[in-house]
């Protein structure tokens, strides 16, 4: 039993340690990219646009909008990290050496969302440095922050474990990002709060989840929100069991994995 623990420790320890001397090895290109994204948005959306819009339950548009702009760009490079990660490690059969080792599939699903969170989180703090010459950074509850973003992180990290143990390309990587998860974050309520629609686009924007993600970070750092703090953390929570669990189904029927 021990002498199993101490296997799963290590196998878990080295996958981490592998995905994040991946991306890291590499930060031009995975850490500085989302700053300057942010910094553009700050100043078209932020400074430009925000100064026609005006004030949003008392705080200044910019200051309403990092909060979403963050959750952006940490679950978006948790995604991206973990489905590259997976897709490569298909490409090259080092999956496939996993999966005949005595190493738990738990372990190897904790080792590829491990490596995606720190990336994810990572991005979360060059971004609030790069925030701090353009926002007046405030933490409502600095523990419900912190649960929001890392919650959120693991969650868009497990989806891009699905998407990868599904991709059979390159292109099969960027569908998802492209056509599913990036309109579904610019209408997560990022750039405008719920209240501001008309009555039917309120229903329909109440049935995206990536609302109920950025309104819950916005709640830790802004004290506002335009939907439930407890329903919001209800469908985070819900939302990481079922995409573990599917995870969890389709690794140890090998889908995707075993050619």
């Amino acid at each position: 039993m021990e002498n199993n623990l101490s296997l799963q420790k290590t196998a878990y320890s080295t996958i981490v340690r592998k995905e994040v001397l991946r991306f890291s090895r590499i930060w031009k290109q995975t850490l500085i990219p989302p700053v300057i994204t942010n910094i553009l948005y700050f100043i078209i959306f932020g400074n430009l646009i925000g100064e026609r819009i005006g004030k949003i339950d008392s705080f200044t548009y910019t200051d309403f909008i990092f909060p979403g702009l963050l959750l952006m760009s940490v679950i978006t490079h948790s995604y991206t990290n973990t489905v590259s990660s997976l897709y490569i490690s298909k490409y090259h059969r080092y999956i496939e050496e996993l999966l005949v080792s005595p190493i738990q599939n738990y372990t190897i699903l904790a080792g590829f969302i491990t490596g995606g969170v720190i990336r994810g989180l990572a991005v979360g703090i060059v971004v609030i440095l790069a925030a701090q010459f353009f926002v007046n950074f405030t933490v409502h509850n600095i523990i419900l922050m912190l649960i929001v973003i890392f919650l959120s992180s693991t969650l868009f990290s497990m989806c891009g474990f699905l998407n990868g143990l599904f991709a059979n390309d390159w292109d099969d990587i960027n569908v998802i990002p492209t056509f599913i998860m990036t309109p579904l974050t610019y209408l997560g309520g990022i750039f405008f709060s719920v209240s501001m629609l008309p009555g039917i686009w309120q229903e329909i924007a109440l049935a995206n989840p990536i609302l109920y993600l950025i309104n819950a970070l916005r709640f830790s750092m802004l004290g506002i929100t335009d939907v439930s703090i407890i329903f919001a953390f209800f469908i985070i929570l819900i939302f990481n069991i079922f995409v573990a669990s599917l995870c969890m189904y389709f690794l140890s029927i090998g889908k995707g994995l075993r050619t």
